[in-house]
């Protein structure tokens, strides 16, 4: 993969707001070679990096290998859903190494789950649109498995169990006010009231 300093046209509306532009830098994919257009090569790449939630450069020129070979419209690949990804990756902010992989597979899902709605949208053929369908539902479940992967990794500091509902007999005793557990240790609210003793 070669880095080159290119200049690009943009849009009305991306040279009206030069913060947005400078945030997300172009990729453009040619024969033989994937380049970064910025003005900075330096400044760009390390602006991928941090959008695509890569670890360092190298791990940020595969992932954008793979999300090239992901982004592939009639065998080729496409500039347009390139972009599309990147940005989508970049919304979801990856804080991590398994973050930046999960949300590449994430967006990849997706645009193999779009080519699939687009394909069962297009034809007539009852064969055929049962397959597909097949598909696209495999592919929605996966992604939402994925989400749901994705918001357990990201909460796995944060597990709790918090007691709603208690009942307690004649003779025992609670702490009355909200009880969450973390790890080994039970504790109450501060200023509940009570004899602020451990339930048993």
């Amino acid at each position: 993969m070669t880095t080159a300093l290119e200049r690009h046209i943009t849009s009305p509306l991306a040279a009206s707001d030069r913060s947005a532009s400078a945030a997300n830098p172009r990729v453009k994919l040619y024969k033989r070679r994937i380049a970064i257009s910025h003005p900075d090569p330096h400044a760009g790449e390390q602006l991928l990096v941090e959008a695509l939630g890569a670890a360092d450069r190298d791990a940020m020129h595969g992932i954008l290998r793979q999300l090239v070979k992901a982004s592939v419209v009639g065998q080729k690949p496409d500039e347009a859903n390139l972009a599309f990804m990147i940005s989508t990756i970049r919304s979801i902010a990856p804080k991590d190494s398994i973050e930046a992989l999960l949300v590449s597979q994430m967006v990849s899902v997706h645009m193999a789950a779009m080519r699939c709605a687009c394909r069962l949208a297009c034809t007539d053929d009852l064969a055929q649109q049962e397959g597909i369908a097949r598909a696209l539902t495999r592919l929605s479940r996966t992604f939402a498995a994925q989400v749901e992967a994705l918001n357990r990794h990201r909460n796995s500091d944060e597990r709790a169990i918090t007691v709603q509902n208690l009942s307690v007999q004649d003779g025992g005793r609670a702490i009355v006010g909200n009880v969450t557990q973390h790890a080994h240790l039970i504790g109450a609210e501060a200023g509940a009231s009570g004899a602020g003793q451990e339930m048993r």
